[in-house]
């Protein structure tokens, strides 16, 4: 099996995609340090430790929530509307006809959660700052406000982002995209992540116990 992995990288094609992959990965890592501005950085860490469910979401988005940045929705846009899309598939005549197109019909529906992916990464920001808002990790949160809309955009547009880049490896790299970028922030946001959820005293004890009823 190694060899044999040896014998692939060593083919220029599929090396070429690794680093391609890669590269993408370092990318979305990297804006994964971007902040959305007019964040009480102070007020996010307080409101995040009191806060175990974050933790864990925090832990799958890799750090983007504690740090707010750009990219903090992550792929959850993209994978509401993939679900959305799914069970519409169901029901909608019209998406059960290109369900059963093949290529023709995944490429359509795959277009269309792209855009159902926009409007949910707008309601998903919003909803994401207004709960900031109430927590006073931000001031003033109003619609009228530019900084707010500017907010707004910052993270909606990061989500689109994310969901270009792992299109992207997808097509150039070797995989699913969206599975690798999970991936990556998984990964990324493990280490701090699961010490933090882990340190809630309930959460500790929950988890102590499930794996207790388990063994």
């Amino acid at each position: 099996m190694f060899d044999a992995l040896v014998n692939a990288i060593r083919t220029p094609d599929i090396r070429r995609r690794l680093l391609f992959v890669a590269g993408m990965l370092v990318i979305y890592r990297a804006l994964g340090h971007v902040p959305v501005p007019g964040i009480d950085r102070d007020a996010l860490d307080q409101f995040l430790s009191g806060q175990p469910f974050l933790q864990l979401i925090n832990l799958f988005s890799g750090g983007g929530l504690a740090d707010l940045s750009i990219v903090a929705l992550a792929m959850t846009p993209y994978i509401n509307a993939s679900i959305i899309m799914q069970l519409m598939s169901g029901t909608v005549p019209r998406l059960q006809q290109l369900s059963r197109e093949g290529e023709y019909g995944r490429n359509k529906i795959n277009q269309y959660t792209r855009y159902l992916t926009v409007p949910l990464a707008f309601l998903q920001s919003y909803g994401t700052l207004a709960i900031l808002s109430q927590a006073g990790v931000i001031t003033d949160f109003n619609l009228a406000r530019f900084e707010t809309v500017i907010q707004m955009f910052t993270l909606a547009g990061g989500a689109v982002l994310v969901m270009w880049l792992g299109e992207l490896i997808t097509e150039r790299g070797i995989g699913n995209g969206i599975s690798f970028i999970i991936f990556a922030g998984i990964v990324a946001g493990m280490p701090g992540g699961l010490g933090q959820f882990l340190a809630s005293p309930d959460i500790a004890q929950a988890v102590l116990f499930t794996i207790l009823a388990i063994a």
